[in-house]
């Protein structure tokens, strides 16, 4: 599986954060990266449902409380890295 990573929308972000695009993209995937590892380490056999949960969960432990409440990635894409994460277990 290849490292997940965050692409944020030009169109749904205010001009503070289209400024900081880069910077917030690279924190998002960093902390969804870890995040994936560390559920990856840690996975006992729960459904694919929980994995999504654990992994955005995770996601928002690694970064600052101000950009976890704002992180809200694509539940579609995430839920893919989970059903790889219990694809790879079995």
């Amino acid at each position: 599986m290849s490292e997940p990573h965050v692409t944020l929308d030009p169109r749904t972000l205010n001009p503070v954060e289209e400024k900081l695009r880069g910077p917030l993209e690279d924190q998002l995937s960093s902390a969804l990266q870890a995040a994936t590892v560390k559920v990856r380490q840690h996975y006992a056999g729960e459904s694919v449902e929980q994995v999504t949960s654990m992994l955005l969960e995770q996601a928002r432990a690694g970064l600052h409380p101000d950009i976890a409440a704002g992180f809200h990635p694509d539940h579609g894409q995430l839920r893919h890295v989970a059903e790889v994460i219990v694809a790879q277990a079995h």
